[in-house]
């Protein structure tokens, strides 16, 4: 059995696509997979590697600034950065919006070294 990814968009385990006998692996959730969790991962807490996840779980607390707009897009490029650097990201791109209810929306948008693009939407809680 092959390992499960985590869909960004539900939160939730979705395993591979099986094709008769074989293994169907899209590596767009691959891709995808270890960027949700190096965003959703709070920064040295995974067991496996201190390295990977993100500070975003610090702005909780937060009031909904517009400094906290800046301060989430910033930890998500530092979260994602060593993607780019080991050549599975060509192009990252980091967006903010602040509807002003204590919630900030992240949208991130990934191009893979093949050139596609892919992405999805994160939400940080700030009081």
């Amino acid at each position: 059995m092959s390992d499960a990814f985590v869909d960004p968009y539900t939160r939730d385990y979705v395993l591979p696509a099986f094709e008769g006998a074989e293994l169907v692996r899209d590596l767009r959730p691959g891709l995808l997979n270890a960027a949700y969790i190096r965003i959703a991962t709070p920064l040295g807490s995974w067991w496996a590697d201190r390295s990977i996840g993100s500070r975003l779980h610090e702005l909780q607390r937060e009031k909904d600034l517009p400094r906290v707009g800046i301060l989430a897009k910033q930890y998500a490029e530092q979260a994602l950065q060593p993607m780019v650097v080991d050549g599975r990201v060509s192009r990252m791109t980091v967006t903010t919006v602040q509807p002003r209810d204590g919630r900030l929306l992240l949208s991130v948008e990934l191009v893979d070294a093949a050139g596609e693009e892919h992405g999805f939407d994160y939400i940080v809680k700030v009081a």
